[in-house]
């Protein structure tokens, strides 16, 4: 960095080896204050490029000078200047910002510098002079050297310098400079201007709109339905100025020479003037556009059969509103949990119940084993699953379930676990209950993993252990998450992949079993999710939510909703894909079940097609709540519909 000062580095008076001072320094006493605060170390440069800074420079540790603040104003700088008596000896120090009191020896050197005069004042410059030379002619010169041949032979490097520029001038390599043209810069904008052609301001031109003509309440005599009472003046006087029908109350004179002048003239000229000037006016130009074009091309339902349409059968026999329901695999059997604490079991074909369960509270939730070679269902009653053996159907198949069952051997030492398997009574063991799983909390939902060995429940708990997963043939169950990542509201398995999907009240997350780990987390864009499906090739979901949405996801595309479906007005309580066909459903509180055509392609860069083919109505609203469960017959393309109205409806 440059020395601030570099010509006072070193004085002639300085002795070498000592710190200069103002001493050795007799013609600079003005720099005195400066020279023993020098702390700005940016050295030899214009101050001016610290003018937007908040600093002015360095000091020798390397750390900011920051400038003194100055917030005076004119007024302020006028009464210092009046009041205080330094003020014309007060000099500001560009390289540190601080103000400075002048001394009276630098306003002596100042003055005599101004006045043209040297600056120290002991300097006299009329003492006598002393050459350098001797005026006195000596006998040998100070030099005698012969003069160089150079001097006085022409230079052949400048004559090979010259034949070259000739020669370039002679083949056109160098020309003269063109003579500069004293033409003015500035020219007629619209010169070339065609003078028919309408000009863009022109014709974009909108005229203003024209002021209303004056009626018959404007008139000096005005009909007397137009004059107001004198309760009409104190309402319009009470009233805003916008909300004024008339900005003025008509009134009645004798004749045109009694009018006087109108007070607020001049008001309403200038109001005038200003919507004239202050209201953009701008054409709109209408794109012509076709109404038919901006809906999307859907293919016609008819195209896209089968579907369900039309209401074949009605399970009637529960007493209050129906929660859940379950099919066999075979789907030749449907059951139903209601409020009235019975689990029925019906023929799907006939609507016959075959059999009834009394349960010891309200059935939140029933789940019938996928797996064909089992009959087996897990039925949710308050704070207790039961594993129930219907007996419908193949004897075989049910006294196998049986014999699984009983096969179970209790290991030697007693594991601890979150919950209590209890077999059953004799009593209960007639009813068809095999086994029994207690847990602490009340359980709202229970749902198998595709194999059928599996199931997993969601506790009313708000801690850890709201989710818990149960293995039947070793009678072990396990508690999945070590903490609570908000209300649990529905769980599912994953039909292909050791995925498990957990939906709380705004997201969805997908844990990888083996790998114990967080997979995604998808944002619904739902207020409160209420239920969800999974498709059956494993790369898409359904959620439901209570504020009538039904999202759909694309794992592979994005963890937002590829779409986001409103065709429910009230709030949707279950959503259901179908095993085979490409439908999914939807059952809500207004009553209806919309049944959608959902086509997944195996091509990966052609997006799924949704299209709604049919709204399916039957259910009667009760306590304002309408359709409770959605279900898919496992192969054909009917669906279940269970509602508040205690009955199931088969659409077929």
């Amino acid at each position: 960095v440059a020395h601030p000062f570099p010509a006072l580095l070193r004085s002639p008076l300085c002795p070498p080896g000592v710190k200069p001072c103002v001493s050795h320094y007799p013609h600079a006493a003005f720099l005195s204050p400066l020279l023993q605060d020098i702390r700005n170390t940016v050295g030899n440069i214009p101050m001016e490029w610290y003018q937007d800074f908040p600093h002015i420079g360095y000091n020798l540790e390397g750390k900011r000078i920051y400038k003194p603040i100055r917030n005076k104003d004119e007024l302020d700088k006028f009464l210092e200047k009046m009041e205080n008596p330094d003020y014309w000896r007060t000099v500001q120090d560009k390289m540190t910002g601080a103000d400075i009191k002048l001394t009276d020896e630098q306003v002596d050197l100042v003055q005599r510098l101004q006045k043209g005069q040297f600056g120290d004042v002991h300097f006299d410059p009329y003492e006598p002079a002393i050459d350098f030379f001797s005026h006195e002619v000596m006998i040998h010169p100070v030099t005698n050297r012969p003069a160089d041949k150079r001097s006085f032979i022409p230079s052949l490097i400048e004559k090979e310098k010259v034949s070259k520029l000739v020669h370039a001038i002679k083949m056109g390599w160098i020309k003269p400079r063109k003579p500069k043209e004293d033409t003015p810069t500035y020219y007629d904008l619209w010169a070339h201007e065609d003078p028919k052609s309408i000009l863009g301001r022109h014709k974009m031109h909108v005229p203003a709109p024209k002021m209303k003509l004056p009626g018959h309440e404007e008139s000096y005599n005005p009909p007397p339905e137009y004059l107001p009472s004198e309760e009409e003046k104190l309402a319009w006087e009470q009233q805003e100025p916008a909300e004024r029908k008339l900005n003025f109350v008509p009134q009645q004179y004798r004749c045109l020479r009694a009018v006087p002048a109108y007070s607020r003239f001049i008001h309403e000229r200038f109001e005038r003037c200003l919507d004239l000037y202050l209201c953009p006016r701008q054409r709109k130009m209408r794109v012509n556009v076709d109404p038919e074009e901006l809906i999307p091309k859907l293919p016609k339902p008819r195209d896209l059969q089968p579907f369900p349409t039309t209401q074949a059968l009605v399970y009637r026999g529960h007493t209050s509103l129906v929660r859940c329901l379950g099919v066999s695999p075979s789907g030749q059997w449907l059951v139903s949990g209601s409020d009235d604490c019975t689990v029925r079991f019906w023929e799907v074909s006939t609507a016959r119940c075959m059999k009834t369960l009394p349960v010891a509270g309200v059935v939140k939730s029933v789940a019938w084993n996928p797996n064909p070679t089992v009959c087996l269902v897990a039925i949710a009653v308050e704070q207790s699953v039961l594993l129930v053996n219907p007996s419908l159907g193949d004897k075989l198949l049910y006294g196998a379930t049986d014999q699984l069952l009983d096969s179970y051997v209790a290991p030697e030492e007693e594991r601890v676990q979150p919950v209590q398997w209890v077999a059953a009574t004799a009593e209960e063991h007639g009813k068809g209950v095999r086994l029994l799983v207690q847990h602490s909390r009340p359980v709202k939902q229970v749902t198998w993993h595709g194999k059928g060995d599996y199931f997993a429940t969601v506790l009313a708990d708000n801690s850890n252990m709201q989710v818990l997963i149960h293995q039947t043939s070793k009678r072990w169950s396990q508690n999945p998450f070590r903490k609570s990542k908000g209300l649990v509201q529905c769980v599912l398995f994953h039909p292909i992949r050791p995925y498990f999907f957990v939906a709380t009240q705004r997201y969805v997350r997908v844990y990888n079993l083996l790998k114990q780990e967080l997979t995604k987390k998808l944002m619904t864009n739902c207020k409160w999710v209420s239920s969800m499906a999974i498709h059956p090739g494993g790369d898409n979901i359904i959620c439901g939510s209570y504020d009538s949405k039904l999202a759909w996801f694309d794992l592979d595309l994005s963890t937002r909703p590829y779409q986001l479906l409103r065709h429910h007005k009230k709030a949707l309580r279950s959503v259901a894909f179908h095993k085979h066909y490409p439908l999914f459903a939807s059952g809500s509180d207004d009553g209806s079940v919309i049944v959608c055509h959902g086509m997944v392609y195996n091509d990966l860069l052609q997006n799924p097609l949704l299209v709604p083919v049919k709204v399916l109505k039957g259910h009667a609203l009760t306590w304002d709540l309408g359709v409770l469960d959605v279900l898919f017959h496992p192969t054909q393309p009917w669906v279940f519909s269970s509602g508040a109205d205690g009955t199931v409806r088969l659409f077929t």
